[in-house]
């Protein structure tokens, strides 16, 4: 596919979506067209089964069967919508989690056996996988801090996941990194207690190489 394909990933509280939202608009700034996704959600489909994962919205406990599955769901819709397309007209896809958000989440997490949520993630996507995961890497009690403060500020409570006890978290993170260690060459790991320029800086070094692989001209590198 001639578009270029961006994840982020890390744990709670790590700074996902900020910088990918700056990763966005400096693509913009060079011309790129953009293509912004989250996993999950990003289709009215996947919308619906985001507000049952994190917010119980169906109304009864999710089995960690169903969840994993619900989740396939949502990316499956996601890429046959929104990212192949994208990718095919040689945009730039940047999502908020990924196939690695269930590997380390579900399978790490929660207990899942690591080969058989990775062969589901391949069935989800058709085998689908980002030119270059950012991960970012935050230690679970710092993240956590930073959730408690968004969530006074946007006054509202936590969702499925914040809930769950520390040692599930900290199980989330010691995976995302055996996942790095697994494929360097996909991902890059910064460290995101640093300052919001240091991070910023790290995120830019991980993507700006991959540039010239957007189909299109009038693209800057």
């Amino acid at each position: 596919m001639p578009g270029l394909f961006i994840t982020f990933e890390g744990p709670e509280g790590s700074g996902k979506s900020t910088h990918s939202n700056i990763v966005a608009e400096q693509l913009r700034a060079r011309g790129f067209e953009v293509v912004r996704g989250r996993d999950p959600g990003g289709t009215p489909t996947g919308e619906a089964v985001r507000d049952i994962l994190q917010h119980d919205a169906a109304g009864e406990p999710i089995a960690p069967e169903t969840e994993i599955l619900l989740f396939a769901a949502s990316r499956a819709q996601l890429v046959q919508r929104v990212i192949k397309p994208a990718l095919a007209r040689g945009a730039a896809v940047i999502c908020d989690r990924f196939i690695d958000s269930t590997t380390a989440y579900q399978g790490y997490g929660r207990g899942f056996d690591i080969e058989r949520v990775l062969g589901l993630n391949e069935w989800a996507t058709g085998g689908l996988n980002p030119d270059v995961t950012v991960l970012m890497d935050l230690d679970v009690g710092l993240g956590f801090d930073r959730i408690h403060r968004r969530n006074l500020d946007a006054g509202q409570g936590e969702d499925r996941f914040e809930r769950e006890e520390r040692s599930f978290h900290e199980r989330v993170r010691a995976g995302y990194l055996q996942l790095a260690e697994r494929w360097p060459e996909r991902f890059h790991i910064v460290k995101s207690d640093e300052s919001m320029e240091i991070v910023q800086a790290a995120v830019w070094r991980a993507v700006a190489p991959l540039l010239s692989h957007v189909a299109g001209d009038g693209h800057a590198g």
